[in-house]
């Protein structure tokens, strides 16, 4: 598991040498399974600090922080998928992400265990995951790829984070 200063110059150098940014992902651990996100819809990765909760919001909403003057709510992922609660500690991250919807697009955050790595996964590598009765997490799985022996499953940040009550709560927090 990597510092987020070592994550965020391992985005800086990609970014720099010109690799395809088509098929690049940002992973991150979670209850030991490895996921990914578009590093397209990566804004910054933060340390984990407080958030200022909101009341009458969904548990797994930690609630918001100011982040340069926007408003930005904070998701915790393990709470989201209905997995076990864990202790934040010293490699627990904030990844601040790009969420697009119909008509807007807005700023969020999730919480994660550990930020990993950075990956270039080809198209014909992408399998399609079968449902597993978990809804939360089978809509928000885009697919699953093999990367250097492992399975990482990467995520659908707009479905996930567009779902009904954040939706209506992010449109609320905007206004």
């Amino acid at each position: 598991m990597k510092s987020v200063q070592a994550e965020q110059e391992v985005i800086a150098a990609t970014a720099q040498i010109g690799m395809s940014d088509d098929n690049q992902y940002l992973t991150f651990i979670l209850s030991g399974e490895e996921y990914g996100v578009d590093i397209l819809r990566v804004q910054e990765i933060k340390g984990w600090d407080k958030a200022t909760p909101i009341p009458n919001t969904p548990d797994y909403l930690q609630g918001v922080i100011n982040l340069r003057g926007a408003i930005v709510p904070i998701i915790d992922l393990r709470k989201r998928f209905g997995m076990e609660k864990l202790e934040y500690g010293p490699t627990t991250v904030v990844i601040v992400v790009r969420v697009q919807s119909e008509d807007s697009e807005c700023i969020m955050g999730i919480v994660v265990d550990a930020v990993s790595d950075v990956y270039n996964i080809q198209e014909e590598d992408l399998r399609q995951i079968q449902s597993n009765g978990n809804e939360a997490v089978t809509e928000s799985v885009r697919s699953i790829a093999t990367v250097q022996e492992k399975m990482v499953i990467l995520l659908d940040i707009d479905h996930l984070l567009n779902s009904g009550e954040l939706a209506s709560m992010n449109n609320s927090i905007a206004q």
